[in-house]
């Protein structure tokens, strides 16, 4: 199955009453995205609910990833941007509290919103993130290509991840001194190295029982951007990963990395509120945000 051609289409929710700005969503990839075999994953599905769950949408069988743009009310727009990519571990997507909600978190600072729907199950005989990685980033590129007319400032283009979706921002803030696929078009020739990097409990960057280190295909280098982390004591996932990249932020001379370790929360809690007090991480980010210059 081929794409529709490579423009960008729109759902359009339209100027609403109260002056919403419209929603657009455009493919990633002008045919199949690298090293995609036809039908390899079924069609595209929402999972149901788990028992006794609530506003969670899971999204899985992604084959035809796309960026959707919440931008920002231009009365208060700032001119930054944040690629946001949902967890769920490689195998689906957390669309809702780790997606659409934190793209109108960020339209209320200001910022524009670009939710990424990457790939997912995992491919076989691939790694975990190779083709994720792929589609982020073509997302920086493409986002970059459109700058102007969305009114976004190239320079002012983050990611924020959560879990899975935290290791695939990490790897695209360390990964991106070449493209992983081949040049598709003019969106490739720019950069897809983020300016700065949000990482809400980010997974696989430890091992689970040792905790010691950072895995090989962690590289953070003077020139990895800077990071805000939070992350709980008593997640599944090891608050390790967070402390250790934080800590390699600062001896590679990273200026300006925000680190918080709360000792209850969990894992999975996204956007929604809890009694806890990881649920501030939100205000914390944003106060992170606006001290380092994004908010400007």
């Amino acid at each position: 199955m081929k794409f529709f051609p490579y423009i960008t289409y729109f759902l359009i929710f339209g100027f609403l009453c109260g002056g919403e700005p419209r929603l657009r969503t455009l493919p990633l990839w002008p045919d199949l995205a690298p090293g995609e075999v036809e039908g390899e994953v079924g069609p595209e599905e929402e999972k149901p609910p788990k028992p006794g769950e609530k506003g969670i949408l899971r999204i899985t069988n992604v084959s035809q990833p796309t960026l959707t743009v919440y931008p920002a009310n231009p009365a208060k727009a700032n001119g930054s941007a944040v690629l946001v990519c949902p967890g769920g571990g490689y195998g689906i997507l957390a669309y809702e509290h780790e997606g659409t909600d934190v793209c109108q978190w960020l339209n209320e600072m200001g910022v524009t919103g670009i939710l990424l729907k990457y790939r997912v199950p995992r491919r076989k005989d691939r790694p975990k993130h190779e083709a994720p990685l792929q589609d982020s980033q073509r997302a920086l590129g493409l986002v970059r290509k459109h700058a102007k007319s969305w009114g976004i400032n190239p320079s002012k283009l983050g990611i924020l991840g959560f879990s899975a979706g935290g290791h695939l921002s990490v790897m695209t803030l360390t990964s991106f001194h070449e493209r992983t696929y081949s040049r598709i078009d003019e969106a490739d020739d720019l950069s897809c190295r983020p300016d700065f990097g949000i990482l809400v409990y980010p997974a696989y960057l430890v091992d689970r029982t040792t905790r010691d280190s950072l895995f090989p295909e962690v590289v953070i280098r003077e020139d990895t951007p800077p990071c805000f982390f939070v992350h709980t004591g008593d997640d599944h996932v090891p608050a390790e990963g967070s402390a250790l990249a934080y800590l390699a932020l600062e001896k590679a001379g990273v200026v300006g990395n925000e680190l918080h370790l709360f000792p209850f929360g969990g894992h999975g809690y996204g956007m929604r509120k809890t009694d806890r007090a990881v649920s501030e991480w939100p205000d914390r980010a944003e106060s992170w945000m606006r001290a380092t210059g994004w908010l400007d």
